[in-house]
């Protein structure tokens, strides 16, 4: 959803109260993220968990949900943001800084049923040009996971497939396993 606005600089744009859900700036436009709806949710919650269980207490990385990241003339949003250890700031509390101003190690979309693919592979793809490691779009409706690695065409991910996930995080997913987590019961 692109909200209606004469052109903004990136300044004007982060000095605007945020929205919920969040907005974006891509190339001068303002998109408007769809508001999440519980599958979106769950699929959120349950990836942020898994890879914060096993690299958080180690200090290898952080997967962050909905987290601005800043960069190259763009505002981004991603529904999960991990940035390695050492791309976090923090200030002398041991409190991470808000802003975030580089694109993050490892970018993850949830496709919502009113969003455009092609917009949210674009977003990706940008991640990618600046230095972002691997991007994963999660597809609930045909249960697919697209996975996007620098310089490489994208991998299909589908049931029993392994998700190619850096080697340094220590997890081991199928998309089976990712798709699993929407059953509650």
């Amino acid at each position: 959803m692109s909200i209606a606005t004469d052109r903004l600089t990136l300044e004007e744009f982060l000095k605007r109260p945020e929205t919920k859900p969040a907005s974006e700036y891509i190339e001068g436009e303002i998109i408007q993220k769809p508001m999440p709806k519980t599958k979106h949710s769950r699929l959120q919650l349950r990836t942020c968990n898994a890879i914060n269980q096993v690299t958080e207490n180690s200090k290898i990385a952080y997967a962050f949900p909905e987290l601005r990241c800043t960069f190259d003339g763009r505002s981004i949003v991603p529904d999960i943001a991990v940035l390695l250890w050492e791309q976090i700031q923090f200030d002398e509390s041991g409190e991470p800084l808000d802003e975030v101003l580089i694109a993050p190690y490892w970018t993850i979309e949830i496709l919502s049923p009113q969003q455009s693919s092609n917009r949210i592979t674009r977003k990706i793809i940008h991640c990618l040009k600046h230095g972002c490691e691997l991007g994963l779009l999660i597809d609930p409706e045909d249960r697919s996971i697209l996975a996007f690695l620098p310089n490489q065409a994208p991998q299909f991910c589908e049931g029993g497939d392994r998700l190619p996930l850096p080697e340094i995080i220590p997890l081991n997913l199928t998309a089976e396993q990712v798709f699993g987590w929407l059953k509650m019961k």
